[in-house]
């Protein structure tokens, strides 16, 4: 899609820059040789490099360099929306110059169409989007096809079917100022452009007028432009804050492009709509020679109800259903999805690949036995196996050059990798944890006793176990012994989650006990101890590669250290022992060469800024503040809140501490703020 950049570019001055890393530091340990070594690969044209980075090695960064040198549009896959967000936040703080943009799922909530031939049930698709999320997505795409210089940091939603990019870049509409164009004319566009007039509710996605003045809110934007005309030309164009009101400033040009990523020109909808009544005619006489006269008239329903739609509107719901119709390409034929929206070359990278293949990996076959019964029972016709996501295959064949991350590489990795950096020394100088192995009898008695020894030295412990049966009795054993102790199990939402680590950094709680200690966000520097029990017993939660990432939990504290009870040490054990003693000597050889003496990670503890939570703004709302100088205080401590929330996409949170912080300055008649302008807007943004 490089070709068509140069003209989509009227408002975006600030296209183009180069690719330039802002970090306080600069690469250390074996960051510099893992950066000189990936760089050195792509720009000679290696496709499939690994970046195996231990935990706390610094990956992010070395990633963001990386980019740095090889100056690609990078697609960035993480195997959850959690980790997705994060990642988002740490290369948006990395490269500030640059459009690093977001796109995942944007359901709150997502039920999909089903049907269950057994009990004769037909399950509607039941959904709640996001309008956040969906701007962002809005905002990844118009990035992707207007700049060169893109970071997309995404979920697996990146290999589901999307709108083709073709109708994408045709259908968006270019206004400038002095361009002829009647008030009527602009309406219907904006129309054609599935824009919903709403005069009163003014949304993204949405245009109003008033008399001569129609004001447009951009689907990926925060704010919206005011166009003026003056007869049938274009006076004046303004960017304008909704909320506020206030202008941003003249445009001399504006794109806007389609509200939907389905979205179609006119000739190309009706030929799509042709195309639909054949294969419905040829799908209902097809049910017609089975005798299945109910399935026939169900489709007959449902697939003419949604041509009647697409007439009136150019859009119906589960219109997705129909892409292959939409676009120039033929049944079986991979579907456009976000990938196709980059230029022809680009990077991709995959973070924690050992978990994110596998996901990949698995979207097409859930997808299409879930669709099976929906076709042949005529509640969709059998094109709506073209709304797919992509297969492992067809993502490969759709990627350029590829960088695998992780800790633990599984063997896809190190077979398809034509280069694999190594990254064991880490910037602060931490080795890997002390290991030791003890008789899985008598466990839980030296287990007591290390705990003891970790809590006289303020220090906290991590303890996994096979079963949450196991967990639930060793928690309620360590709270009669008068230990400080929670348990974190797979219900655990997120809210809690955060709160029960915060409070084990603060000292609330000494130990936490857990099946799957290996979610992100666990690298918690006060940790000395990391307790395995049953470490010998083989499986998914004791393989080798559970056991190094789990071990890795204790090495962001100089004391760290792992035990394993066990009678009989397995091969996994036995592999995940040396592969971690190997770094540590590495580690070691390294900080003697050097003369340097690791320290345990010096990590602020923050507030989770999440809604309910201790730390929620509400708690402290009603707030007694004394004088203007209390109120100045609390006001910055808010900036800060509010910042961090809208950086972890807790925008309606933001949103809330913003509107707190407009009360204190008007009860107290303070000057104005950076939060007027919205809740953290990038400058250049709509």
């Amino acid at each position: 899609m490089s070709d068509s950049r140069g003209p989509l570019q009227p408002d975006r001055p600030d296209a183009d820059h180069p690719f330039e890393v802002d970090a306080p530091f600069e690469p250390a340990g074996d960051q510099p040789e893992a950066i000189e070594q990936l760089a050195d690969g792509f720009n000679s044209g290696m496709e499939k490099q690994t970046l195996l980075g231990v935990t706390g090695s610094g990956k992010t960064n070395t990633v963001s360099w990386t980019i740095e040198e090889v100056q690609k549009p990078t697609l960035v896959i993480a195997h959850n929306k959690t980790l997705a967000a994060q990642l988002y936040e740490e290369f948006r703080n990395l490269f500030p110059e640059n459009a690093v943009e977001y796109f995942v799922s944007y359901y709150d909530y997502y039920q999909p169409e089903a049907y269950v031939e057994q009990t004769d049930t037909y399950i509607d698709k039941d959904a709640s989007i996001n309008d956040e999320i969906d701007r962002l997505r809005h905002s990844a795409t118009r990035s992707l096809l207007t700049r060169e210089d893109v970071i997309v940091v995404a979920s697996v939603s990146a290999i589901y079917g999307l709108g083709d990019p073709r109708n994408y870049i045709d259908m968006s509409l270019r206004l400038e100022v002095g361009e002829e164009v009647g008030r009527d004319d602009l309406l219907k566009q904006l129309v054609d452009l599935n824009y919903e007039r709403n005069d009163v509710d003014f949304t993204q996605g949405t245009f109003r007028v008033r008399g001569d003045t129609v004001e447009i809110y951009p689907m990926y934007g925060r704010y919206a432009v005011r166009v003026e005309l003056w007869g049938d030309e274009i006076d004046r164009m303004v960017k304008v804050d909704p909320l506020e009101g206030t202008t941003q400033g003249d445009q001399q040009a504006v794109l806007v492009h389609p509200a939907e990523h389905y979205s179609i020109p006119e000739p190309k909808l009706e030929r799509a709509m042709d195309e639909i009544r054949d294969d419905l005619d040829s799908r209902i006489s097809y049910f017609e020679r089975k005798g299945d006269m109910i399935a026939g008239q169900r489709i007959e329903e449902r697939t003419t109800f949604d041509l009647e739609m697409m007439q009136e509107t150019g859009y119906c719901s589960g219109i997705e259903n129909y892409s292959v119709y939409l676009s120039d390409r033929e049944s079986g034929e991979a579907p456009y999805t976000l990938l196709d929206y980059f230029p022809d070359d680009f990077l991709t990278v995959i973070d924690e690949s050992h978990q994110t293949i596998p996901q990949i990996r698995g979207q097409y076959a859930g997808d299409k036995s879930r669709k099976d019964s929906l076709v042949e029972n005529g509640f969709r016709l059998p094109t709506a196996y073209d709304n797919r996501p992509l297969t492992f295959e067809e993502f490969e064949e759709k990627t350029d050059q590829t960088l695998y991350v992780s800790a633990t590489p599984s063997d896809y990795e190190r077979e398809h990798s034509e280069r694999i950096a190594e990254q064991i020394v880490r910037p602060t100088h931490l080795v890997d944890p002390e290991i030791s192995v003890s008789p899985a009898s008598g466990q839980i008695d030296d287990l007591m006793d290390r705990i003891d020894d970790r809590i006289d030295r303020d220090e906290r412990t991590l303890v996994t176990t096979l079963t949450k049966r196991m967990a639930e009795d060793l928690t309620e054993y360590l709270e009669e012994a008068g230990v400080n102790v929670e348990y974190m199990h797979d219900e655990t939402d997120t809210l809690e989650r955060h709160e029960i680590i915060r409070s084990l950094r603060l000292g609330e709680i000494d130990v936490l006990v857990g099946i799957n200690l290996l979610r992100e966000g666990l690298d918690i520097p006060e940790v000395s101890l990391v307790a395995i029990l049953d470490a010998d017993q083989e499986g998914f939660l004791r393989s080798e590669t559970t056991l190094v990432q789990t071990m890795g939990r204790a090495a962001r504290n100089v004391n760290g250290e792992v035990i394993l009870y066990a009678d009989d040490p397995s091969n996994a054990m036995e592999s995940a022992i040396e592969e971690t003693q190997r770094r540590r000597r590495i580690q070691q050889e390294y900080n003697e060469e050097h003369g340097l003496e690791p320290t345990t990670i010096d990590k602020a503890v923050s507030e989770t800024n999440l809604p309910g939570s201790k730390t929620d703004t509400s708690q402290v709302s009603g707030r007694e503040l004394e004088d203007e100088d209390e109120a100045a205080r609390y006001i910055d401590e808010l900036e800060t809140r509010m910042d961090e929330a809208a950086s972890n996409l807790e925008f309606e949170l933001a949103a809330d501490i913003r509107d707190r912080i407009r009360e204190v300055r008007e009860e107290f008649e303070l000057a104005g703020g950076a939060e007027d302008e919205g809740v953290a807007p990038p400058a250049e943004e709509f």
